[in-house]
C-alpha cells in the first residue's frame, strides 16, 4: 500500500514523553489514537464521505521520531499527496505541542497511553483466540487447495481444447457444446447420462468460465479446508448433478446448458448452510453470511436475465444447503474423535439413485436421439455452417416460389403469370442444393441435399403442369393432367416424409 515515512531527533526527551506529546499532537488534529506499544503509539486520520482514513503509526526510540502515514484500504496509489500531508501535518502539531509543552497534561497522556497498552495486549489475545477457533474449525491454515487448482485447471483445459475444436473463444457454437458433453435433453434423457456431470466443466465463452473460475477459488479457500479434499470433490460433483437435473426438469424443450456455475452455487449453499450454525465462531460467522447472502442474492437476481441458466443455479443452491446440513453431522461426531465412513458412500448412492429415477421416469424416444446424434456428427465437417446457411437461403425461396400455390383468389391467368415467376426461384434453389455437392459435410447432409433437389424437380413438375391446366392453350387431356398432379403430389409428400427422417 502506499506510505509515507519520515525521521526527526528527540533531542533530549525521553520515549514515554515523546509518545505523550505525540498522543496529544493526535488528539488536536482530530485523529484516533487506536493502539499503543512500549514505543509505538497508532491511530487514523479522519474519514470523509470522499477520502477514506489513512493509518497514523508513531514511534520514539533511540533519540528519533518516527511517523508514517499509510493507507489501508486497497488504494494502489496515492490520491493527492495524502501520505506526505498527513506527515508533514502531524510533525508540524507534534512541534507546537513540544513548544508549549508546559500547559499540557503530560501525566494524563502517559496513563492514557498506558490503559491502551493493556487495552491492546487484550485485543491483541482475542483476536488470536478468535484465530485460533476459526483455524479450529475452519483450518484455513491446514490445509492447501489442490483439488480446487485442479477443478480450475479441468475447466480451462476443456475451454482451451473447446475453441481449438471451434466453439469461439464467446462460445458462440453450440454443436461443439453439445458434442464435448453439455446438457442436452434429447442425449441426456435417452442414454447419455454423464452428460449431468461433463457439463459442469464446458462454457459458453472466456467470460462464463473466467467468473465460474473466480468464484470456484474464492469459495474454495474457504470449503476445500474446512470440508477436507474427499468431501468437498463429493460436493462439488453431486451438487453439478442435482443442477444439471433441476436444469432438465426445468427446461421441457430441447435447450442445452453447460457450466460450473451449478456446482459453485451448491458449494455456496453448503457454506451457507454451514454458517447458519454455530459450528463457525460467531465474530467471523456473521460477516461471512452477510457476504455470501449478498453475493446468492446478486447473482439469482443477475441470472433472471435470458440467457442463464436459473433453474441449475438454484438446483445447485438448494442441494448445496441440504448436503451441508448434512456434513455439518459428520464434522462434529469428527470433532469428538467418530469416522462417520458411510456418509460420502451414502452421499453417492442418493445422488446416483435420484439421478437413475429420474431419467427412467423421462427417458426420451429413440427417434429424438437418432437426430440429435445426427446433428452434433455434422458439427464435425469444415463446411457445416455453410450448409446450414444454404438451407436458410433455400427455405427462404421455397416461400416465395410456394406463394402462387397458396392464393385461392386470383385468376388462372394471374396464376400462370405467378407460376412463371415462380420458376427461376425453384431454379435458383436447385443451385443452392447442387452447390453443396462439393462441400465437406457429413453423408447425412448429402443424402438431404439429394433429396431437396427431388423435391424441387417435383415442384418445377406442378408448376408446368398447374400452368398447362390453367393456360389458355389447355390441353385435350384435362384427366391425365389432373391425374400428373396428383401422383407429383403423392411423390412431394413422400420425399418430404424422408427428408423428416434425415
Amino acid at each position: 500500500m502506499p506510505k509515507q515515512e519520515q525521521s526527526i531527533p528527540l533531542q533530549n526527551i525521553d520515549t514515554e514523553t515523546a509518545l505523550a506529546l505525540s498522543y496529544e499532537a493526535m488528539k488536536n488534529l482530530g485523529w484516533t489514537v487506536e493502539f499503543a506499544g512500549d514505543t509505538k503509539i497508532s491511530g487514523s486520520t479522519i474519514k470523509t464521505w470522499k477520502s477514506n482514513a489513512q493509518q497514523i503509526l508513531v514511534g520514539a526510540e533511540n533519540d528519533t521520531l518516527t511517523v508514517s502515514s499509510e493507507m489501508v484500504n486497497n488504494e494502489s496509489f496515492i490520491v493527492g499527496g495524502k501520505n506526505k500531508k498527513n506527515v508533514a501535518a502531524f510533525l508540524q502539531a507534534f512541534t507546537a505541542v513540544k513548544e508549549n509543552s508546559n500547559g499540557i497534561k503530560i501525566d494524563d497522556n502517559k496513563a492514557a497511553i498506558d490503559a491502551m497498552r493493556v487495552a491492546t495486549i487484550q485485543a491483541l489475545e482475542a483476536e488470536a483466540e478468535t484465530a485460533a477457533a476459526v483455524n479450529e474449525a475452519m483450518n484455513l491454515k491446514g490445509s492447501n487447495l489442490y483439488v480446487t487448482y485442479s477443478l480450475i485447471a479441468i475447466n480451462v483445459l476443456v475451454f482451451i481444447l473447446m475453441i481449438i475444436d471451434g466453439a469461439g473463444i464467446m462460445g458462440d457454437n453450440s454443436l461443439v457444446h453439445i458434442k464435448w458433453g453439455a446438457n442436452y435433453a434429447p442425449l441426456t434423457l435417452t442414454g447419455d447420462w454423464w452428460r449431468l456431470i461433463t457439463s459442469t466443466f464446458i462454457h459458453f465463452g472466456i467470460i462464463h468460465v473466467g467468473m465460474n473460475i473466480y468464484c470456484l477459488y474464492m469459495i474454495g479457500n474457504y470449503l476445500e479446508p474446512m470440508l477436507g479434499k474427499p468431501k468437498y470433490l463429493t460436493a462439488y460433483l453431486c451438487t453439478g448433478v442435482f443442477a444439471s437435473l433441476v436444469s432438465l426438469w426445468w427446461h421441457k424443450d430441447a435447450t442445452f446448458s453447460a457450466g460450473a456455475s451449478g456446482a459453485v452455487f451448491g458449494m455456496f449453499g453448503l457454506f451457507l448452510a454451514l454458517l447458519t450454525t454455530s459450528l463457525i465462531p460467531k465474530q467471523v460467522r456473521q460477516s461471512l453470511l452477510q457476504s455470501i447472502g449478498i453475493f446468492i442474492a446478486f447473482n439469482l437476481l443477475y441470472g433472471m436475465k435470458g440467457g442463464i441458466d436459473n433453474s441449475a443455479h438454484i438446483g445447485g443452491l438448494v442441494s448445496g444447503f441440504v448436503i451441508g446440513y448434512l456434513f455439518l453431522y459428520s464434522i462434529k461426531k469428527e470433532k469428538t474423535g467418530q469416522k462417520l465412513v458411510w456418509v460420502l458412500p451414502a452421499l453417492l448412492l442418493i445422488t446416483a439413485g435420484v439421478t437413475y429415477g429420474y431419467l427412467q421416469q423421462n427417458k426420451g424416444e429413440d427417434t429424438i436421439r437418432k437426430q440429435a446424434v445426427n446433428e452434433v456428427k455434422d458439427a464435425s465437417y469444415k463446411d457445416n455452417d455453410k450448409f446450414r446457411s444454404n438451407l436458410i437461403a433455400f427455405s427462404d425461396i421455397e416461400d416465395k416460389a410456394l406463394a402462387p400455390l397458396q392464393n385461392d383468389s386470383v385468376s388462372s391467368s394471374e396464376l400462370v403469370l405467378n407460376l412463371q415467376t415462380a420458376m427461376p426461384l425453384w431454379d435458383k434453389a436447385e443451385t443452392l442444393m447442387t452447390e453443396t455437392d462439393g462441400f465437406n459435410i457429413s453423408d447425412q447432409m448429402h443424402k438431404k441435399a439429394g433429396k431437396l433437389k427431388e423435391y424441387i424437380a417435383l415442384r418445377k413438375k406442378e408448376n408446368l403442369l398447374l400452368a398447362d391446366l390453367n393456360g389458355e392453350l389447355r390441353g385435350n387431356d384435362e384427366a391425365n393432367i389432373r391425374k400428373g398432379l396428383e401422383d407429383i403430389a403423392n411423390a412431394i409428400d413422400e420425399v418430404l416424409k424422408e427428408l423428416k427422417e434425415l
